[in-house]
């Protein structure tokens, strides 16, 4: 209907002021960093959180397709599921990152382990079959209808419906369920990529912190119709791949400039989105 249409489209722009705040918030921190600690650890947070804003939208990408799958109304995705996601996301990533940074300060070699992980993300990336759209297959939705009896229909905003004087889950449950092992898939891939800039945890979190800010608006931008940026994908890959090496190099002794990491990772990101966009029109 046309109310919806203005609703949607209203959203739309709502969301995308949203993103343009975060953004420049994001900038002025940079700046600020810059001002209070130099030129180095001010490029370490830019390519930190360009990085990380990447792993972000890739995640809701994701996000979107268990929606599909799920068929969760609209109305329950913005509100409950994402707001869930979104925290996930948080916890998960803050863990990772107290963890990696007592292990990585402790052991050396766990880069090397960090940086195969990345490596094999990237190889994942570029070898993906087109399969996105099935998840029926999934290991993890095949796992949860092992454990939970689940009703095969929605009851509003509730995670637990009663059927014939027996309780069940319903399938907003299991979205919420895949959502957070998606969110600690990605958190396993995110961390060791932002490791791979810089050691300084201030910086891993906060360009972590930075990146996951929006996340609610970046997933309406998304799923109105951002979502054929074809060659977003590669040209993750391609920086996950270039971090993973630059890993690897830097425990054998051979640095690479943060700034030349930044301007590396900045141009293969924006590359992916131009070429895609050229694609479509």
């Amino acid at each position: 209907s046309s109310e919806e249409v203005t609703a949607t489209a209203a959203d739309f722009a709502s969301s995308l002021r949203t993103v343009a705040l975060c953004v420049f918030s994001a900038v002025l921190f940079g700046v600020g960093v810059g001002i209070k600690d130099g030129v180095g650890k001010s490029s370490e947070f830019f390519a930190g959180y360009l990085l990380e804003q990447s792993l972000s939208v890739d995640n809701l990408f994701v996000f979107v397709l268990i929606f599909k799958y799920f068929k969760v109304p609209r109305a329950y995705q913005q509100n409950s599921v994402l707001s869930y996601g979104i925290v996930g996301a948080i916890v998960f990533r803050l863990s990772l990152i107290l963890l990696g940074t007592a292990t990585i300060q402790k052991f050396e070699a766990v880069n090397i382990l960090l940086a195969v992980i990345l490596l094999y993300t990237s190889f994942k990336l570029f070898t993906a079959e087109e399969d996105d759209t099935d998840l029926a297959d999934n290991i993890i939705v095949k796992t949860c209808k092992k454990f939970i009896p689940v009703t095969t229909s929605y009851d509003g905003n509730r995670f637990f419906t009663s059927r014939d004087g027996v309780w069940k889950a319903t399938p907003l449950l299991l979205t919420v369920a895949v959502i957070e092992l998606s969110d600690i898939a990605f958190a396993v891939d995110s961390i060791p990529a932002v490791f791979g800039v810089t050691r300084d945890p201030f910086i891993v979190f906060t360009s972590n912190f930075f990146a996951i800010l929006g996340l609610r608006s970046y997933f309406t931008l998304i799923s109105e119709g951002m979502a054929d940026l074809d060659y977003l994908q590669p040209a993750i890959g391609l920086v996950l791949g270039f971090i993973g090496s630059k890993m690897i190099l830097d425990f054998f002794d051979f640095h690479i400039k943060t700034e030349v990491s930044l301007g590396i990772v900045a141009t293969t990101l924006l590359g992916g989105v131009v070429l895609s966009l050229l694609k479509k029109s």
